[in-house]
């Protein structure tokens, strides 16, 4: 049944997104300077449907929650893009030329998509939606920076999409197989065969769904792109990368997982042996591969794909919970956790803008760690900001990090169960292990340059410098601010009550 006050900050983003491609069709500067303001306003009116919107009914509150996060950290991902140079073609990390407007067209185009996952119920509209989310950030990647390393990475990342698009899609099709049905909640009703084995066919649907939402969450062992595709495309692009397919992924999974327990209890054990596979292999593969780059965002791409394998600590979890209130703790964290990993993620993007590239071409901006280099002692609060910014990404206290580590090993704790106890400790080491390239980072940023080059001028982007700016006050007050912290895990609980076994 179609309700229109759930589905309209969705509705917004896509008339926002028709409004900037008819302005991109304008060939004149004003109307490529006026892009992104279209968007900006678009995505917080999308935002104010969202927190306005009635997320009290359970059946819409896990879409109410994920859309707000989705329109939150979408506004950053706007400014953090944000044109700087008088024809409105570009900032000193991004390069769209004519096509200011419909870049900012395709990003609420992805941000759309997650909205639409979160309020998909059934198989066709899940699938629309994660595409939706995806593929205008194939082009985004390859139109964020004229250079060849962005072609290809846009090229990698689009076959490697479509390969992920096929395995869902056959994924999909062996459930309608199994059941017949194409809703969610009916799949879930056919499959409803408490303590036994689920049929074969739909096992192996199940499988294949978890391996092609490996790549949207850049987990194992779908994982080889993202170095490339972070390292090419333009930093606002990485930025958003990093979090519009792992968020719309995240949430197609869970919604995967309820209806493969039959929309009662645990999973076979078969497919929570799998997710705990490929949590532990994820997060220490992800963490082992960023120790050894010297390009730092490929550095926080390899730390992307670490934070996928810690979201599917909370998820194995879920998957694998004998009572309500340990499922409704693994839900609540990882819902807690995509939303502190797009706050704080965006801190350390941003700062890297501010900063110029001391190499060679194709980078205009910092991307290595000779970039880096003692920027902090000219640039005090550059420095701060991406002391924070790391520091919460580690899971140091006093950072909404830290929480969201403590939410997502809590349950696995609590749980009781062996494998889970053990998954908990392999999550610690892996993130003492992170701590080796994010303390890396921020010891560079402080120290004193090898060379005698001249000091590094910060770039002045006053919408940059604003997200950096809320992405530093909203990680501190997360993790400082016990109440604001209780008050969003409480939103997140409440938000994954729909995706309980009942």
């Amino acid at each position: 049944m179609f309700d229109f006050h759930t589905m309209l900050p969705e509705i917004l983003l896509l008339i926002t997104a028709a409004v900037l491609f008819i302005l991109g069709a304008v060939p004149s500067a004003c109307a490529r300077k006026g892009a992104p303001l279209v968007a900006l306003v678009g995505t917080i009116i999308a935002l104010l449907a969202a927190v306005f919107s009635n997320g009290d009914d359970a059946a819409v509150a896990l879409g109410h929650y994920v859309k707000i996060i989705a329109t939150g950290v979408g506004s950053l991902f706007v400014l953090l893009a944000w044109p700087t140079s008088s024809d409105g073609s570009e900032n000193p990390s991004i390069s769209y030329g004519t096509e200011t407007g419909e870049f900012f067209a395709l990003l609420l185009l992805a941000l759309s998509g997650i909205c639409v996952v979160a309020s998909a119920g059934a198989l066709p509209t899940l699938f629309l939606g994660i595409e939706l989310a995806s593929i205008p950030t194939y082009i985004m990647v390859t139109m964020s920076r004229p250079i060849e390393q962005a072609q290809e990475a846009g090229v990698k990342y689009f076959f490697l999409g479509a390969a992920a698009a096929a395995l869902i899609l056959l994924g999909m099709s062996y459930l309608f197989g199994a059941t017949g049905e194409m809703r969610l909640d009916a799949i879930a009703l056919s499959l409803n065969h408490a303590g036994q084995a689920l049929p074969t066919l739909a096992m192996l649907g199940v499988s294949v769904l978890i391996i092609g939402f490996c790549f949207k969450l850049a987990a194992v062992p779908m994982h080889f792109y993202a170095g490339d595709v972070y390292q090419g495309a333009a930093t606002p692009v990485t930025a958003a990368i990093s979090f519009i397919p792992k968020i719309s992924g995240t949430i197609a999974l869970l919604k995967i997982l309820q209806v493969a327990g039959g929309g009662v209890g645990p999973l076979d054990p078969k497919l929570t042996q799998l997710i705990w596979i490929i949590a532990v292999l994820t997060m220490t593969v992800g963490n082992l591969l960023a120790l050894w780059q010297y390009n730092v965002k490929r550095v926080l791409a390899y730390s992307s794909v670490a934070h996928s394998g810690y979201i599917l600590v909370g998820i194995a979890a879920y998957a694998s919970a004998a009572n309500g209130s340990i499922g409704l703790q693994a839900l609540g964290a990882v819902l807690f956790y995509i939303a502190a990993y797009g706050i704080m993620n965006t801190a350390a993007f941003g700062v890297m803008m501010m900063l110029p590239s001391r190499t060679p071409a194709p980078a205009t901006t910092a991307e290595t760690y000779d970039d880096l280099s003692g920027a902090g002692r000219n640039h005090p609060l550059l420095g701060l900001a991406m002391t924070v910014g790391c520091l919460s990404l580690i899971g140091i206290p006093s950072t909404v990090g830290f929480f969201g580590k403590f939410y997502l090993l809590r349950p696995a704790i609590t749980s009781g169960q062996t494998s889970l106890l053990w998954l908990s400790i392999i999550t610690m080491i892996n993130a003492a292990i992170s701590t080796g390239y994010y303390l890396k980072i921020i010891v560079t940023f402080w120290s004193t340059p090898d060379d005698d080059s001249a000091a590094p001028v910060a770039t002045k982007s006053p919408a940059v410098l604003t997200a950096v700016a809320i992405s530093v006050a909203a990680t501190l007050a997360l993790g400082i601010g016990l109440p604001l912290t209780s008050a969003l895990f409480n939103h997140s609980a409440a938000a994954a009550v729909t995706l309980l076994p009942h």
